[in-house]
């Protein structure tokens, strides 16, 4: 198999082993916090942060690890790029929205309340 094709698929071994270990870390945090569930909760929140962080290191070292991690790093590009709003555009933006809710709100009140008369006329 081509070392291209590895990389497209994942197939190589050491990338299996990484995920298992991945697997592992997650399964002896879940079992330790049961386990242990006599010590204190801190401690155990402090022990399953770090048996985290070394499952998220290890993860990062695998190819969807490492293509997740430029997503990321992609995003926060993309979000440095965006124009946010102005203070006064969101909040005339938020009074445009208050006004149409209360607009359909009482429109959808008058229906109702119409036609519920008619039909309690109907019903006698």
């Amino acid at each position: 198999m081509s070392e291209k094709a590895e990389a497209r698929t994942g197939a190589s071994p050491l990338e299996a082993i990484k995920w298992a270990v991945v697997v592992a870390l997650i399964a002896v945090a879940v079992w330790g916090n049961s386990f242990y569930s006599d010590i204190s909760p801190l401690y155990r929140f402090l022990a399953i942060g770090a048996i985290a962080a070394v499952a998220a290191f290890v993860a990062l070292q695998t190819i969807q690890g490492r293509a997740f991690n430029q997503l990321r790093k992609d995003a926060m590009v993309e979000m440095r790029r965006v124009v946010w709003p102005t203070r006064q555009e969101t909040v005339q933006t938020t009074l445009i929205v208050l006004v149409f809710v209360l607009f359909v709100s009482l429109l959808l009140f008058f229906f109702d309340w119409v036609l519920s008369s008619l039909v309690s006329m109907v019903i006698g």
